[in-house]
């Protein structure tokens, strides 16, 4: 196994860092924080204890501004056009909220939409119906080509990377497809923000900040262009001059996560994204190569997948939440067991989800290999 690119990169992410208690090969679920996100929360929510929560939060004023510039940037778009949410969950509530479509509305969303997705869409009486896919589940470009050509939905809802499976959607050429049909594209970056580009050409990208930018918890974002934005109807419109996405931002939050947000996506910046995604590739591609086929678990993904996601199928008679346990209490490695409910139009049983962070080491991976 050769060395992995960037190794820089690899050694700042861990000196800036808490030393980990084990073997952290979980970011798709939640990513260690730096010491200066975390201390940036904590210097705002003791400015809350000592000035009082609004006027601390008049005070990061600016520092937040940044941040949605600069978060913006990573989708596309400008300031003006994001705002801060609890979740990618609660984005995408945000953005139905606002967006009112008729009841009974098609969207057109992948086979092995996220559960939760398909759960919001039908809760505001949308009809989600499938994308056409390959055998991987990638989205077929030209079979989506037709379906927008004859029988266009409301909107297109395409997850980029699943978090069941590290395969990456084809979202810039699904983006060109919507654009010359006039059909939106909302783009769920939950699992891509700070792991792949997201800045393709989507109407909507909404996300997290726990995952791989490596944020708080309690904080997302949702950013929408502003030709759908005129679309869309907040509870209470914003005052005047003030950019109309910040109505869809909540008055009481969590402001020194979103505080932390903004330090860890200037350190994102900072490391080069293209550097960070050339790493993280080289790390799923090393992942699995290393562990498929150890133990009898067999590797999902193709092996040159541009992700650091990886999922593995049980060897007959394994308990995958077993397994899971196992290497979290006797091995100190932290991974991720999903179920088939998770994306039940796709997937046939429990997977493990091996998702390493730019301070994943060869010699990390061959650990989880031998335990295995």
């Amino acid at each position: 196994m050769s060395d992995l690119p960037h190794e820089d990169l690899g050694a700042s992410w861990r000196k800036a860092r808490p030393r980990p208690a084990g073997r952290h090969l979980d970011s798709a679920a939640s990513s260690r924080q730096s010491h200066r996100a975390l201390e940036a929360a904590a210097h705002h929510a003791r400015h809350e204890a000592e000035l009082g929560g609004y006027v601390a939060e008049a005070a990061s004023d600016d520092l937040l501004q940044q941040g949605r510039s600069v978060i913006g940037g990573l989708a596309g778009m400008a300031a003006a056009d994001v705002a801060f949410g609890e979740s990618a969950q609660a984005a995408l509530v945000a953005l139905l909220t606002g967006w009112r479509l008729p009841a009974g509305s098609r969207v057109a969303c992948l086979p092995g939409e996220y559960a939760p997705n398909i759960a919001q869409l039908r809760t505001y009486g949308l009809r989600p119906e499938p994308l056409p896919v390959d055998g991987v589940g990638r989205a077929d470009v030209a079979a989506v080509a037709r379906l927008l050509a004859d029988d266009p939905p409301a909107f297109v809802h395409l997850t980029h990377i699943p978090s069941h499976r590290g395969v990456l959607q084809p979202a810039a050429e699904i983006a060109a497809l919507c654009r010359e049909a006039g059909v939106p594209l909302v783009l769920d970056a939950a699992q891509s923000l700070g792991h792949a580009d997201t800045d393709l050409g989507a109407d909507v990208v909404y996300g997290t900040s726990r995952k791989w930018l490596a944020g708080p918890r309690g904080v997302g974002v949702l950013c929408v262009r502003p030709a759908l934005a005129r679309q869309l109807t907040p509870v209470l419109p914003e005052p005047e001059g003030v950019p109309p996405m910040r109505a869809f931002e909540s008055g009481e939050a969590h402001v020194a996560g979103r505080v932390g947000l903004v330090v860890a996506v200037g350190e994102h910046l900072a490391a080069g994204p293209h550097r960070v995604r050339e790493r993280l590739g080289a790390i799923g591609r090393a992942t699995r190569e290393i562990l498929d086929g150890v133990g009898g678990w067999r590797v999902i993904e193709p092996v040159d997948e541009p992700t650091a996601t990886t999922t593995l199928t049980p060897p007959d008679g394994v308990d995958v939440v077993d397994a899971r346990t196992r290497l979290l209490t006797e091995h100190g490695i932290v991974l991720s067991a999903i179920g088939p409910e998770r994306a039940p139009g796709e997937m046939t049983g429990p997977v493990l989800r091996v998702s390493p962070h730019l301070d994943a080491s060869i010699d990390d991976l061959e650990a989880l290999a031998a335990a295995l």
